[in-house]
This record gives structure tokens, sequence and C-alpha cells, in this order.
């Protein structure tokens, strides 16, 4: 009997979500950004979310020319569909209407070769190449097992031998990224200017400014602080009120 009411309340929830979805798109088409928002979010307060719906919020933030929620909701949106470029191409333009300019460090060293090879595709989708992977190296075999002539059994034996170091690679990949997100808070800039500390007090000195839409890294925690870096390595200490953490 409970899990007939618990599948009941989902079935519920879920056509609840969908009809405020829909009268968030409407109240969009119509350019009544502030009326989509609360229609928008009355579907994440009741527990549900997707990257649509970050997406629309992040849009009629944009609209409103609130750059901090914008690129909040663009980047949430881009933690649940990675891959869609539509959420880039609009989290950059929101970007662009940051007054702090940041400039990624630039990395060196074999960690740089290392990183510029996992990171061109999300650990989803090198997940996805290694099931591919790991698929063909089985008919590799196969192939191999059930060869009844040597050059047969030759080219599936190094078929395999490729296959299986590529499978390798792809699941090195897909752990080095997933270890690499799992380590990163980031977190989104929510006060218009604030000043950032050398020490989690505020009466030690100010070391720079940030203000609305940054997006910054959290190292650690202390009290009313959090000690964030920045692309460019810098770091200090920021109250933690003035920023929204994406994770």
């Amino acid at each position: 009997m409970k899990q007939l009411v618990f599948i009941f309340l989902i079935i519920t929830q879920s056509i609840l979500a969908q009809t405020s979805f829909d009268k968030g798109n409407n109240l969009y088409q119509k350019g009544k950004y502030n009326e989509a928002i609360i229609a928008y979010e009355s579907i994440l307060k009741s527990g549900q979310e997707s990257a649509e719906l970050y997406f629309n919020l992040g849009n009629c933030y944009y609209k409103l020319n609130k750059v901090a929620p914008a690129i909040y909701n663009f980047e949430k949106s881009l933690l649940l569909n990675p891959t869609d470029n539509e959420i880039k191409n609009n989290l950059a333009f929101a970007q662009k209407t940051t007054i702090d300019e940041i400039i990624e460090a630039p990395k060196v060293g074999f960690s740089k070769i290392i990183q510029d090879f996992t990171s061109i595709f999300h650990y989803d989708v090198w997940a996805w190449i290694c099931i591919f992977l790991a698929t063909l190296f089985l008919l590799c075999f196969l192939g191999y097992y059930f060869s009844n002539t040597t050059i047969l059994k030759r080219v599936f034996f190094t078929s395999l031998v490729f296959v299986l170091l590529f499978l390798v690679g792809g699941f090195f990949a897909a752990f080095y990224e997933k270890n690499i997100d799992d380590k990163e808070r980031p977190a989104i800039v929510f006060a218009e200017v604030v000043s950032i500390k050398s020490e989690p007090k505020s009466t030690s000195e100010e070391v720079f400014v940030l203000h609305a839409g940054t997006k910054v890294l959290v190292l650690e925690s202390l009290n009313n602080y959090k000690k964030i870096q920045l692309a460019d390595l810098k770091e200090g200490w920021i109250e933690k009120n003035a920023i929204k953490e994406l994770k």
C-alpha cells in the first residue's frame, strides 16, 4: 500500500512540475520573466530539477540583466548536461557581462599534457567510450577464439591489443576527470561588490575585489568565511553569504 501511495505522489509531482514548466514557458514567451521565474522555481522547491529547467531560469535572469543568477543557473544546467552547446553558448554570453576579467593561469609540464587529453570529453562521454571499447574488445576476442585460420587469429589478436590499450586509456581519462570534478567546489559570486580578505576576518587586509557573476573555486571554510581561488590562481577569503556554491 505504501508503495502505491509513493508511486501516486511521484506521478502527481511530475504532472504538477510539467504544468508549472509549461506555465513558465508561456510566461517567458510573453516577456513576463519575473513570473516565469516564480513558476520555474516552484519546481525546484518541490525537489525536482533538470538541465532544461535551469537553462530556462538562466535565460529569464539574463533577460532581466541579473548576471549572477543567470550564470549560476546556466552553470547548474551545464552540470546536468555538460555536452550541450546551446547551454555553453548562453553561458558564454552571460559571462561577457561580468565586470571581472580573470585570465586563466596556463598549465605547464606533464600535468598539462594529461589534462589536455582527459578534458577532450566529459567523464560521462569517456564512460560511454569505455563501454563501446569493452564491447569491441569482446567481439575481437570472440573473433580470435573462433577463427579457423592463422591470419585471422593474428588480425583479431592485434586488434585485441590495440583496443585494450585504448580501453585502459579511456578508463584512466574517465577516472581522472571524475576525480577532478568530485574535488572541485565551484561557486558564483552573488554580491554586487565584495572585498576579498587575506585572512578570514573583517579586519584583515583586502587583497582584491570581486563583482557579481565571477566564478570561483571554494578551497575551505572557516566560520563565516570561505577560502576561494580564481582561475588565475589568486586566493583569498570571502564572506560565505557573498557566494552560492554550484554543488
